[in-house]
């Protein structure tokens, strides 16, 4: 029994070391930021708007390094699969109740910002479970770029003097493109969803 544990232990841990290769690695930085961030959101220490954007701006660029390096030094892992959709959410989400927190969101927007985002996880996760993959659309990168900048703008809209409406117009501008690439997103893969359910229940 030990030795069976012990290989156990072993084969996990090589697979983590596998797993942790650059791409990876900043993507678990990504997740790493996220607390340092709320604290500096929320505890309004001097100069957090320019401090907190920061740490968001380097997170949200981790996001685009480490697909774009983990397809060119072909090291897309499993890891990396779980990591990357995680770590986006957390962030996005993080950044999103700290706004609210801070009274620079309305609440409602968020929690449908929040709600589209895990339900599309959902479908994807349901998608994994029949060994269905689903591509990002193209939609759901507008998506990605219009929630980072209406974060950005909304941490800063008290520095933004006569362009401070600019903040608030941006997280229209999100939620619609929220909305819609989800609507979308469901459209597109729900019926492969269901059917890939459909042919794989008579042989349950």
């Amino acid at each position: 029994m030990e030795r069976e544990a012990d290989r156990q232990q072993l084969a996990t841990a090589a697979l983590l070391r596998a797993g942790l290769n650059l791409p990876n690695t900043l993507t678990l930085s990504r997740i790493l930021i996220v607390p340092l961030l709320v604290v500096v959101l929320l505890t309004k220490i001097d100069g957090w708007e320019f401090i907190g954007l920061g740490l968001f701006l380097v997170a949200s660029l981790t996001d685009f390094l480490d697909g774009f390096l983990a397809r060119r030094r072909k090291e897309v892992t499993a890891l990396g699969k779980l990591l990357d959709p995680a770590a986006d959410k957390i962030l996005t989400s993080a950044a999103f109740i700290s706004l609210v927190g801070l009274g620079l969101a309305p609440a409602w927007m968020v929690v449908v910002v929040i709600a589209r985002e895990f339900a599309v996880s959902s479908l994807r996760s349901l998608a994994a479970a029949q060994d269905v993959v689903l591509a990002a659309s193209f939609a759901g990168k507008v998506k990605t770029v219009t929630q980072i900048v209406a974060i950005s703008l909304l941490i800063i809209s008290d520095q933004l003097g006569s362009f401070d409406l600019l903040a608030p117009l941006s997280l229209w501008v999100a939620l619609v493109a929220t909305l819609y690439s989800g609507i979308e997103y469901f459209v597109r893969n729900g019926r492969r969803v269901l059917e890939a359910f459909g042919a794989a229940s008579p042989e349950q």
